[in-house]
């Protein structure tokens, strides 16, 4: 961490350094902690069990023509050619499995980015040593940074099970992984952003997940709501809440998927201007 004891001396490159040294801080924290190692842990038995079975199962038969009939009859084929379309059948799965799983982990994951330090008192000390701007997009740069290490070894383990089938296929599996990384992680901007301001109101991590699922909760019933009476006014609403694209995702593929990136790169973007305001006002 950079030893200035004045906010004042430090320069814009200073704070990005400092910014990157808190996000490679958390990082570390994750990974050689007892706590850390064991919410890793338990991550890749939740993955592996998914992997093993609803993934290697329905790999089986998701391309098989009855199956594909069956699909295209019940939900239409306009609204799921594009993902009877995939190359690899256990990418398509984890693509789904992805979109909804990895918010949901994002909301437990990013819970703890500064309810711990304002409950231990640590808050204080580190914002002598840099700014606040720096802590927080650190902070958030880091917990990014952990997620996208647990969809690296989520995506690692999908490869091998695709090589288990056939090995053929690895190739297409490791560009289709590719594409599946980076849309996961600029869906997970917005959450993790937003779980960085709840992380900052909250006295701890479990209080800003409760936040969290209330927020989503709420607002996904107001919207519901507000859809029966103002219809018009709700399709503009809808899309003020992380994750409400997840939908539209689902029935594309490759590059298509990145289509639909405004809306999460623009939540994110908004999200960290209010969690940047609300740190610089908040009372230490």
């Amino acid at each position: 961490m950079i030893k200035e004891s004045s906010l004042d001396n430090l320069t814009p490159r200073s704070s990005w350094n400092a910014a990157l040294v808190l996000a490679r801080f958390e990082l570390k924290k994750i990974l050689f902690s007892t706590r850390g190692m064991i919410g890793l842990a338990t991550f890749a038995l939740t993955w592996c069990l998914i992997l093993w079975y609803p993934i290697r199962q329905a790999s089986f038969y998701l391309f098989s023509p009855d199956f594909k009939q069956l699909l295209e009859g019940v939900f239409g084929a306009a609204n799921v050619g594009e993902l009877l379309s995939w190359d690899v059948a256990e990418m398509a799965i984890l693509w789904v499995a992805a979109l909804y799983l990895f918010p949901i982990f994002s909301l437990f994951v990013g819970a703890d980015q500064f309810a711990s330090d304002k409950a231990r008192g640590s808050f204080r000390f580190l914002t002598l040593r840099v700014s606040r701007d720096t802590l927080f997009f650190g902070r958030v740069t880091g917990y990014l940074l952990i997620q996208a290490i647990l969809l690296i070894l989520t995506l690692v383990a999908t490869l091998l099970l695709v090589a288990y089938r056939d090995t053929a296929l690895v190739w297409a599996a490791m560009g289709s992984g590719v594409l599946v990384f980076i849309n996961i992680m600029i869906v997970l901007a917005p959450f993790t952003a937003m779980m960085a301001i709840l992380s900052l109101h909250a006295n701890s991590a479990r209080q800003a997940s409760i936040y969290a699922v209330l927020f989503l909760a709420g607002s996904t019933i107001a919207n519901g709501i507000i859809s029966y009476y103002l219809p018009g006014l709700s399709n503009i609403l809808q899309w003020l809440v992380p994750g409400a694209q997840l939908d539209m995702m689902i029935n594309t593929k490759g590059l298509s998927s990145l289509a639909i990136a405004a809306i999460p790169l623009l939540q994110a973007g908004v999200l960290l201007l209010l969690g940047r305001s609300y740190m610089a006002r908040i009372a230490l």
